[in-house]
C-alpha cells in the first residue's frame, strides 16, 4: 500500500437535481441503527447536471505520511477540522481508509464552481468528488455502489452525484445502510432531447441548512407524515415516465414532487422558507406557459434552496429561455445538459502541487 501514498488524484464531479425529492432522514427506531449513516425516509430519482464550466467541484487529494493530521482547504480557505459537521462529513474519509487498510492522513484541496451552501446541491458534487478521489488515491477496489454509500454518509444526495445521467436513490431497509444505495437507472445520452436550465436567483448563503431543516421537518410537519409514501410511489411513476420517454407525465410527477416537499417545509415550525419571490415568479411563468401552449411544454424543481430547474424539450428551448429572462430578479440562467459521473482529470488541473505537496494558489469560486 506505501506505493499507493503521495499520489495526488484530482476529480471533477457535478451536482444532481432531484425530480424526486429525499427530504428526511430515519432516526433511531426506524430501521436506522446509527443517524450519522444519512438514511433517507424515501428513495428519490435525480438527473446529474453538466454545465460545462460552471457547476461543478473540482477536488485534488494526497495521502501522505509527511502529514500528522488531516488538512482541508474549501475555496481557497482552509477549513476547521474539529467542526461538527465537517467532522461528520469527513467519516467518508475514514470509510475509504478502513477498505485500504491505512490510517494515513489526507491533504484535500477543493473548489465548487457556483454558489456554496446556497442550494444547488453544491454539498452533492463536493462529496462525490471527495470519495471517487480518495478512492482512486488509495487504490481502493470496490464498486461504484459501494461508493455511493460512502458518498451518502457525507451528504444524502451525494450519493446520487456518484453516476451520471437518470439516478435512483433507494431507501433501503437494512439498518446498517448497505442497501441504501444509488444507482443508474438510465445512462446521460439516454433521452438526447431534453434541456435543462438552471435559474439563478441569489448568491447568499440560505439561512438554514438542508441538514437542520428536514430534521426539524420531520420532527414538527403533520403534512409530512404522508410524504414518504407519496415519494415512493412517485420514483417508480417517473421511472416509467423516462423509460417511455414521456414528457407530459414526467412534467406533472416532478413539479407536483418539488411543491409537496415545500409545502411539507411552510408546515414545519417554525416555517421553513427556501423559496424567494423570483422562485415564486418563475413557477408562475411556466405554469403559464404550459397553458399557453397547451401542453407541458417545460417543468420545475426547487431543491432546499431558491434557485430554479428548468426541464424542458429542445424544441420548446428559445420558449423557455425568453420567459425565464423576462423575470426580474432572476440573476443568470445557465444551460446544462444530463451530464455523466465524477471523472479523474490530469495533473495539470490538479490544485495540489505534486512535488511539495502544498496548496496551489487558485482563483475561487465564482
Amino acid at each position: 500500500m506505501d506505493a499507493m501514498l503521495d499520489k495526488v488524484v484530482t476529480v471533477l464531479a457535478r451536482p444532481n437535481m432531484a425530480l424526486v425529492k429525499y427530504w428526511g432522514k430515519r432516526r433511531l427506531g426506524e430501521d436506522c441503527g446509527d443517524p450519522k449513516l444519512n438514511l433517507p425516509l424515501n428513495s428519490s430519482f435525480s438527473i446529474t447536471l453538466d454545465a460545462g464550466h460552471e457547476l461543478f467541484t473540482k477536488t485534488s487529494i494526497v495521502f501522505s505520511e509527511r502529514f500528522e493530521r488531516d488538512t482541508f482547504y474549501l475555496d481557497g480557505k482552509l477549513q476547521d477540522m474539529d467542526n461538527p459537521e465537517l467532522s461528520e462529513r469527513f467519516l467518508t474519509i475514514e470509510k475509504i481508509r478502513e477498505l485500504a487498510g491505512v490510517k494515513t492522513k489526507a491533504l484535500i484541496v477543493s473548489v465548487n464552481y457556483f454558489p456554496t451552501a446556497s442550494g444547488l446541491a453544491s454539498s452533492a458534487s463536493g462529496l462525490a468528488a471527495l470519495v471517487f478521489a480518495a478512492a482512486k488515491a488509495l487504490d481502493v477496489k470496490t464498486s461504484q455502489e459501494k461508493l455511493s454509500e460512502i458518498a451518502r454518509i457525507g451528504s444524502g444526495s451525494a450519493c446520487r452525484s456518484m453516476f451520471g445521467g437518470f439516478v435512483v436513490w433507494e431507501r433501503g431497509r437494512s439498518p446498517d445502510g448497505t442497501d441504501s444505495v444509488a444507482r443508474q437507472a438510465f445512462g446521460e445520452d439516454y433521452w438526447r432531447d431534453l434541456s435543462v436550465m438552471v435559474c439563478m436567483t441569489s448568491q447568499k448563503k440560505k439561512k438554514i441548512s438542508s441538514r437542520a431543516g428536514m430534521k426539524q421537518t420531520v420532527a414538527t410537519s403533520e403534512l409530512y407524515r404522508l410524504r414518504p409514501e407519496i415519494a415512493e410511489r412517485r420514483v417508480i411513476e417517473i421511472q416509467r415516465a423516462v423509460k417511455d420517454k414521456d414528457f407530459d407525465a414526467m412534467a406533472e410527477i416532478i413539479m407536483a414532487d418539488t411543491m409537496n416537499m415545500h409545502a411539507t417545509m411552510l408546515d414545519t415550525r417554525p416555517p421553513i422558507m427556501y423559496l424567494n419571490d423570483i422562485s415564486k415568479d418563475i413557477i408562475y411563468a411556466i405554469e403559464g406557459l404550459n397553458e399557453e401552449k397547451g401542453r407541458k411544454a417545460c417543468a420545475y424543481t426547487f431543491d432546499a434552496g431558491p434557485h430554479a430547474c428548468i426541464i424542458c424539450r429542445k424544441d420548446d428551448e428559445k420558449d423557455v429561455m425568453n420567459r425565464l429572462k423576462g423575470i426580474d430578479g432572476v440573476e443568470r440562467c445557465i444551460k446544462a445538459r444530463i451530464g455523466a459521473g465524477p471523472e479523474i482529470l490530469q495533473e495539470s488541473d490538479s490544485l495540489i502541487d505534486v512535488d511539495t505537496l502544498l496548496p496551489k494558489k487558485h482563483k475561487e469560486a465564482r
